[in-house]
């Protein structure tokens, strides 16, 4: 099932770091908001009966039906540290949901001086948790509010991968597997550790992949068989890698970025023993959710990458967007094209939902939950 080693060679290089500025698309549908006054929404799930649950960063879970967003929370959300990047973040559902009715968020646990990323499972019912555990906690606190990560994707054998920030402050974690920063790490469906993870010397239970800077996005990739992720760069940086069990992607010891203060954080872009990224964008977009589009309604989008992203990155781009990153014969990156630059937002996470439309949502004290269809 896992990515198969060929790719390995076949990076893109330094050139992607002088990427050709791409002016807005003008997007060829139609643009509905289905829900607004959302408090920072972070992710969203669909549910089966057509439903959708989304998550505020502020610590609420929310039910949106055909009749709009629900005044009322899902109940039995678990308490989160809310604060700077911190608080509710994803939301996933277990895979085999109908007999299985598990719903999986990420959050921040703790306090000012000692957080990490925690996460949670529980029974969903008509708009209620139940039967609530935390499954998982990071082995080590921070005293920051930034960089936690926190984007879940289930895998075809019934684990799941979780990403795991570098707490800003303590980017030197990322080279050290025995603690949870800056990793990727993977889990069964009950938290419990597969037996088939990597070995990798004093390394922490679960870790998978090290060497990360605050991957935002994991996805499977199906037909290709592979786990694909993105991560903020620092200034300049931000970086699509395909993830493979124990490897080491390198940060901080090898990054295309630079300080915000514009100090170098290291000479090396590449450094043996470490996998290079396969796209590298610098400018920085401060990319956000993604999902690999599958679906009839823009066959045109089939098969490609769309990712939520923050920041314009260039000039002649305005705002954040969605970002269409192709993907070639061997599954690399290949053209982009940039659509929605002109609604001057922030885009927190992008979903395509199971009728082949896309919904988008926007990062804001009062942000919305945007449906893209034709």
């Amino acid at each position: 099932m896992w990515f198969r080693s060929v790719f390995a060679a076949l990076i893109l290089t330094a050139s992607a770091a002088a990427q050709d500025r791409l002016p807005n698309t003008v997007f060829d549908g139609e643009i509905d908001v289905v829900a607004s006054g959302l408090e920072h929404p972070w992710s969203l799930a669909f549910l089966p009966n057509g439903d959708l649950l989304v998550t505020e960063r502020a610590g609420r879970l929310r039910l949106i039906t055909e009749d709009g967003l629900q005044t009322a929370p899902v109940s039995g959300t678990p308490e989160a540290y809310v604060a700077g990047q911190g608080g509710l973040l994803d939301v996933v559902l277990h895979p085999e949901f109908a007999t299985h009715p598990w719903v999986y968020l990420t959050y921040a646990t703790g306090y000012r001086r000692a957080n990490a990323l925690a996460i949670a499972r529980g029974r969903y019912v008509d708009g209620a948790l139940s039967v609530v555990e935390t499954i998982f906690e990071a082995n080590i606190n921070k005293a920051t509010d930034a960089h936690y990560a926190g984007r879940m994707a289930f895998l075809p054998d019934g684990t799941f991968v979780v990403t795991i920030g570098e707490g800003f402050d303590y980017r030197e974690e990322a080279q050290d597997p025995s603690n949870h920063l800056g990793m990727i790490v993977r889990l069964n469906d009950d938290g419990a550790l597969p037996d088939d993870n990597p070995v990798i010397e004093n390394g922490a239970p679960g870790v998978y992949s090290y060497g990360h800077r605050n991957p935002q996005a994991i996805l499977y990739d199906a037909e290709a068989g592979r786990i694909i992720s993105h991560e903020h760069g620092p200034r300049g940086g931000d970086e699509i890698n395909i993830i493979e069990p124990g490897v080491n992607y390198g940060w901080p010891i090898a990054t295309f970025g630079i300080d915000y203060s514009g100090a170098i954080i290291s000479p090396y872009d590449t450094y043996p023993g470490m996998r290079d990224p396969v796209l590298v964008w610098t400018p920085s977009i401060a990319p956000a959710g993604m999902t690999l589009y599958r679906g009839e309604m823009f066959s045109e989008w089939e098969g490609n990458l769309l990712v939520a992203t923050l920041q314009p990155g260039d000039a002649d781009t305005p705002s954040g967007h969605v970002r269409i990153v192709s993907l070639n014969e061997n599954g690399l990156p290949g053209g982009q094209t940039v659509i929605l630059g002109e609604l001057n937002a922030r885009m927190r996470d992008v979903r395509t939902a199971p009728d082949g439309s896309v919904y988008v949502l926007t990062d804001a004290y009062d942000g919305s939950v945007l449906r893209l269809s034709r």
